[in-house]
């Protein structure tokens, strides 16, 4: 479905490794000019290296951290100003800390948590939504299966999955009347760096067989993309065939 994007302008949230990179990638393969943040400025640098050097798009980075409200409409600024819009935002940029007992969670962790996966959803999303409304854009949401089921080893990070996935739900109906689609991707377990701030990553854990890729998530993520007014993808599951096995 190469070119099915082509002249639209995406920004990608978290882009520096992971679903992030893998979307930014599967992004520009369909046409579009993309712009990459995260806070990892050195990765972004190499991913526009590789996409300029693979794809006839326009790629910008700017580095950012999504829990800075004013450094999230820095970064929506300027890639309005760069690319004279926005059609597709994928609200990506989220993490999962070490969790046993709520009584026993670090409460950086707690709050290192809710930052990202709240308030850093909530900025991005407020800010690009004026631009997504001029276009008819899609704005994407990567929630989790751990938004949709409990979660008793990672209560509090699956909280904040329920959140974004209420917050995806309620803005498209907020919004839908004015032609915005807003999706809410829903992978189960997948191989990236995942798990990383307390221990071994995703990558390491799990074997391909275990879990889904980086690029199936980009796959489905870029078919929400794609979607025109009046239709949305406003739910994606992504689920491991066996993911109920043992219920």
């Amino acid at each position: 479905m190469s070119d099915s994007l082509e002249d639209a302008a995406a920004l990608v949230t978290g882009a520096s490794s992971g679903i992030g990179r893998a979307t930014a990638r599967e992004l520009a393969v369909r046409g579009a000019d993309v712009a990459l943040s995260a806070r990892r400025t050195e990765r972004l640098e190499a991913l526009r290296d590789d996409l300029l050097a693979d794809h006839d798009v326009d790629v910008l980075v700017h580095a950012a951290d999504v829990t800075d409200a004013e450094a999230v409409e820095a970064l929506v600024a300027d890639a309005v100003d760069t690319f004279g819009g926005l059609d597709v935002v994928v609200n990506n940029a989220g993490l999962g800390r070490d969790e046993t007992t709520i009584e026993d969670l670090d409460l950086e962790a707690y709050r290192q948590m809710m930052a990202v996966n709240c308030d850093g959803m909530f900025y991005v999303a407020r800010a690009a939504m004026p631009h997504l409304k001029e276009s008819d854009g899609n704005l994407i949401f990567l929630g989790s299966m751990s938004g949709q089921y409990p979660r008793p080893a990672s209560p509090v990070y699956a909280a904040t999955k329920w959140w974004t996935r209420g917050l995806a739900l309620s803005v498209q109906a907020n919004v839908g009347t004015e032609g915005v689609g807003v999706t809410a991707v829903n992978p189960t377990e997948v191989r990236t760096e995942f798990g990383s701030e307390d221990g071994a990553a995703f990558s390491e854990q799990l074997d391909p067989d275990e879990a889904a890729a980086p690029e199936d998530v980009a796959d489905a993520i870029a078919f929400a993309a794609e979607q025109e007014d009046p239709n949305v993808v406003q739910e994606l599951d992504l689920f491991r065939r066996d993911k109920f096995a043992d219920w």
